[in-house]
Formats: C-alpha cells, sequence, structure tokens
C-alpha cells in the first residue's frame, strides 16, 4: 500500500530537511536529472533552463560524501526557497563552496535564472532602444544570459570553500548563511593517531 512506509527508508513523514532515501522514495514516481559540474562557459549559456549545470567543478566522490554525511548528522540550516534550498545543499556537498553576501540568492541555479528573467523583464533601459518585438527578446535573452552567468557559483567573488566542520561550526546564525572565515573559529587540531 501507499501508506506503507518504505522498507528501505522507515516512515520519514513526520522529518524535516535533509533525509536519507533510498532512490525509489527520491524519485517517488518522478525522473532523475543530471546536474553538470565543471561546464564550459558557452555550455552553461547555451542551457537555457537554469539549476541544470554549474561552472564550478565538483570536487573529489569521498569529499562530497563526507559533506553529504556530515550535514545529515548535524544539520544545514533552515529551509529557505530562494537561499538555502536542496539545490543549494548538493551545490555545497558537490562543491564545498559557500555565498557570503547578505543580498544573495544562495547557490542555486534556478532560483539565479529566476531572478534573472525577472530582472531582465523589468530592469532593462536597452528594451526601449528596440524597435521591435525580436529585438526586445535578444536583449532580454542577452540579459537573461549574463545575469545567469555571473550569478553562477562558479564565477562569484563572494563564494569561499569551506570545510563542512567550520561550516556546521558557524551554526548558521543568520539561517542562510554562514560567518565569513575570519569569524569562523579555526578546527582543533586532528590528534596523532598511534
Amino acid at each position: 500500500s501507499s501508506d506503507s512506509p518504505c522498507p528501505n527508508c522507515g516512515d520519514q513523514s513526520s522529518l524535516d530537511g535533509v533525509i536519507r532515501s533510498c532512490l525509489d522514495c527520491f524519485l517517488w514516481g518522478g525522473e532523475l536529472y543530471l546536474f553538470e559540474y565543471g561546464v564550459s562557459p558557452t555550455f552553461f549559456l547555451a542551457k537555457a533552463r537554469g539549476g541544470t549545470c554549474t561552472l564550478a567543478a565538483a570536487d573529489p566522490p569521498e569529499d562530497v560524501l563526507h559533506r553529504a554525511s556530515f550535514l545529515l548528522e548535524n544539520g544545514f540550516g533552515g529551509y529557505c526557497l530562494f537561499r538555502n534550498n536542496c539545490e543549494d545543499f548538493a551545490i555545497y556537498c558537490k562543491t564545498g563552496l559557500i555565498v557570503f553576501t547578505s543580498i544573495s540568492v544562495g547557490r542555486s541555479g534556478q532560483a539565479a535564472s529566476f531572478i534573472a528573467a525577472a530582472s531582465s523583464v523589468l530592469s532593462s533601459p536597452l528594451r526601449f532602444l528596440t524597435t521591435s518585438f525580436s529585438g526586445l527578446a535578444v536583449v532580454g535573452l542577452c540579459m537573461y544570459s549574463i545575469s545567469r552567468l555571473v550569478s553562477d557559483i562558479g564565477v562569484r567573488r563572494d563564494v569561499k570553500k569551506i570545510p563542512v566542520e567550520r561550516l556546521v561550526a558557524a551554526d548558521c546564525s543568520s539561517e542562510s548563511s554562514v560567518e565569513p572565515p575570519e569569524a569562523v573559529p579555526p578546527l582543533p587540531a586532528k590528534e596523532k593517531e598511534t
């Protein structure tokens, strides 16, 4: 029955935030889409839909799994559609990159694309220079593409690679971002194994 808990995952219906699930529960009748890391700027711009790729390179699988497991046990902060969502979690786990700005839309390509689309339609003074609908469409597409490109975590200047232990230690006091690296206390020195 559809009300029975998954034999692999158990009943997680009352849980909030990031959970561990099997692939069947994750997909839940949907499709699996591949997010691509380390793409070229040309490839990035050719993908008109945001949230499908980034110029940022992915870290080795063991680093990615360590971050994901650590955050699963310790939390990733409160959910926010534009600043701390599931795409932000995945991008952080894959890259270790965090955005340090108060006006950020987070790491999410989908959120950045939404903002880019809105700004290309609403704020372009160039739209008054176009004399046809096709000219307006070209200007809008160019603004949308440039906005997406400059907001990608792989090219932004306001990102830092932060170890997951420091991210969690910072306690995400602002609900969606961590303190700049200078304000985060250093990790304790690891004891030597004998």
